[in-house]
């Protein structure tokens, strides 16, 4: 079996965050303390001494608890799939939604391990799969790792970080069986609209494909209405959402995330893979998300964090136009990062590695080097060893 690679950008946050005064390469909402999630939950019929004795039980006993997570939290979770936006018109070829309920829920520790676990059971030696790129390193690394052979269905700069579908289908080979999307996108902000869904669903339809879709940044689409739809919402029943606490509900240090889909089969065969691994998630992180996800909080928590968003990117729309044409970017649209390209009074492509440890070590500021943590030696049409 192929050996893993290293993880670029945990490699390079693990290294220098520590160091940085301001780390602005931070991808998750502003992270909440547990007496913040409590002034989120606060109702006139539920105080805040009934949401803290909810989220610090100290006589629950501390065993495993529900294996694939409490009905309350798994309940919640598929909350946030239940109400498919009714403008959505399914194709003809496309089946009505498959109600997602918690047994469609499986909770996991962390949305990582949601996308680990679904990618070592759906992949085998041998297969082809397909990534949509640039995105999070762990989506096409592991599957090479798991003896698969990678193509990435390169989003188009030019065009908004659009992707083309006809490309999409002049990638698919008889060995291919997973297509994989990270929707809201890692790192460029940009989200797939609902007819290139639709298309995607067609074409794996035809080639009996599974679909798996990291959504972690999913619901933050700070600009854009109505908020497109998940994967889930389409009618196909081979595909999987991955989701997180971490990115778009401020809770990392929880360490929760979840796999979700139509099919209790691919659930059943990741829980049985999971039992290899952690078995369970902490009942204490689960009591959390559960008051996090609930009704009374959840609404609160992601206004907050939907202003916050806003509120970031007009500070960011400020700084682009003052740098007089030395930075250039695709405006997000979604999530909580953004790639940004900055440029010499020679107009010339920094070297991003030098620049960020520069940035770093001069003022303080943590960033990201997209090619060394997102690119393969490419990002933007640019091969690095050209520059």
């Amino acid at each position: 079996m192929p050996h893993i690679k290293d993880f670029a950008v945990e490699r390079w946050m693990d290294l220098h965050e520590n160091n940085a005064i301001h780390n602005l390469a931070e991808t998750c909402c502003a992270a909440i303390s547990l007496s913040d999630l409590v002034s989120f939950s606060e109702t006139e019929s539920q105080p805040e001494t009934q949401t803290s004795s909810t989220l610090v039980n100290l006589t629950r006993k501390q065993s495993y608890g529900a294996i694939r997570g409490s009905d309350t939290l798994r309940t919640n979770i598929a909350n946030r799939y239940s109400d498919p936006d009714p403008t959505i018109s399914i194709s003809g070829e496309n089946a009505p939604p498959v109600p997602i309920t918690k047994d469609n829920i499986l909770v996991t520790s962390g949305g990582i391990q949601a996308n680990f676990l679904a990618l070592y059971t759906i992949i085998k030696p041998g297969d082809h799969v397909i990534v949509q790129y640039p995105t999070y390193q762990q989506l096409y690394s592991v599957p090479e790792s798991l003896g698969a052979e990678v193509s990435l269905w390169r989003a188009q700069e030019e065009r908004g970080w659009e992707v083309d579908v006809e490309e999409l289908r002049g990638l698919v080979r008889p060995t291919t069986r997973v297509v994989v999307l990270n929707n809201p996108q890692n790192p460029t902000g940009a989200f797939l609209p609902l007819s290139t869904l639709q298309s995607i669903i067609s074409l794996a339809r035809t080639h009996d494909l599974t679909i798996l879709s990291d959504e972690v940044y999913r619901p933050l689409f700070h600009s854009t209405s109505p908020c497109p739809p998940s994967i889930l919402s389409l009618g196909y029943t081979k595909t999987i959402s991955t989701g997180s606490m971490s990115k778009s509900y401020s809770l990392a240090g929880i360490r929760l995330g979840w796999l979700a889909s139509p099919s209790t089969a691919i659930l059943d065969a990741c829980a049985s893979v999971r039992d290899y691994t952690t078995i369970s998630v902490s009942q204490i992180d689960d009591g959390i998300a559960s008051v996090a996800l609930s009704p009374s909080t959840v609404k609160n928590l992601l206004q907050r964090n939907m202003d916050l968003a806003e509120a970031n990117l007009r500070l960011m729309d400020e700084f682009v136009d003052g740098c007089g044409g030395l930075v250039e970017w695709v405006r997000p649209t979604a999530g909580t990062t953004a790639l940004l390209r900055f440029r010499d009074k020679m107009a010339r492509v920094l070297d991003d590695k030098g620049f960020c440890e520069r940035v770093l070590q001069e003022v303080g500021v943590l960033v990201v080097p997209a090619r060394e943590c997102f690119g393969r030696g490419w990002i933007w049409g640019v091969d690095i060893d050209s520059l």
